[in-house]
C-alpha cells in the first residue's frame, strides 16, 4: 500500500562553515567522509560541499553524479559563504551555547574507544570522552567550525537504552 510520503528520503544536513578547506580535510581526513562534489555559486558567492559515505561508485558524469547525490541518504552539506575564512573574528553559533537550538550530528562506528584514541592522536578537541559522564561508551568531539559531533556505537547505544529501560 503506498502512502503519500512513499519516496521520501533524508538526504542531507546543512552546516555553515569558516573554511572549506580545513572542514573538508576534518571530514575526510578524520571520520573518513567522502567529498561526494562541490557546487559553487559565485553570483551568490557561496559554496556547497556534499560530503557522506557513498555505498557504492560516485557517478562520473556531473549530471548523473548531481541526481544520484539527491537520490542518498543522510549527507552533510558544508556551505561556505565567501570571505568568512578571511575574518579572523568570525564564528558560527553550534547551537549548544545559549540559546540553544541545533545540537549535534551522529556518526555511527564499531568501536568508540578505539575510535577516540585516533580522534585524541589526530588532535581533535572533545566534549566528552567515552569513559567520562553517566552516559559511557559514547563520545562528542567538534569540527573545526565548534559543531558537536556524537561517536556512538549501534551495540553501546542498544546497551544504555535497554540498562535505563530496566532501570525505570
Amino acid at each position: 500500500m503506498s502512502t503519500p510520503t512513499d519516496g521520501f528520503l533524508m538526504n542531507q544536513t546543512m552546516l555553515r562553515i569558516k573554511d572549506p578547506e580545513r572542514s573538508v580535510a576534518f571530514y575526510r581526513d578524520v571520520l573518513g567522509m567522502t567529498l561526494l562534489d562541490r557546487y559553487d555559486f559565485p553570483a551568490m558567492k557561496f559554496s556547497l560541499y556534499f560530503m557522506g559515505y557513498p555505498s557504492g561508485a560516485v557517478p562520473e558524469d556531473p549530471a548523473t553524479r548531481a541526481k544520484w547525490l539527491f537520490e542518498q541518504p543522510a549527507l552533510l552539506e558544508l556551505t561556505h559563504n565567501w570571505g568568512t575564512e578571511l575574518d579572523a573574528g568570525f564564528g558560527y553559533h553550534n547551537g549548544n551555547a545559549d540559546p540553544r537550538g541545533f545540537g549535534h550530528i551522529g556518526i555511527s562506528v564499531p568501536d568508540v574507544y578505539s575510535a577516540s584514541d585516533r580522534f585524541a592522536a589526530l588532535g581533535v578537541e572533545f566534549v566528552k570522552r567515552p569513559g567520562d559522564g553517566a552516559m559511557k561508551g559514547l563520545a562528542f568531539i567538534k569540527d573545526p567550525d565548534g559543531y558537536w559531533i556524537e561517536i556512538l556505537s549501534s551495540s553501546g547505544l542498544r546497551d544504555l537504552i535497554m540498562a535505563q529501560a530496566s532501570a525505570s
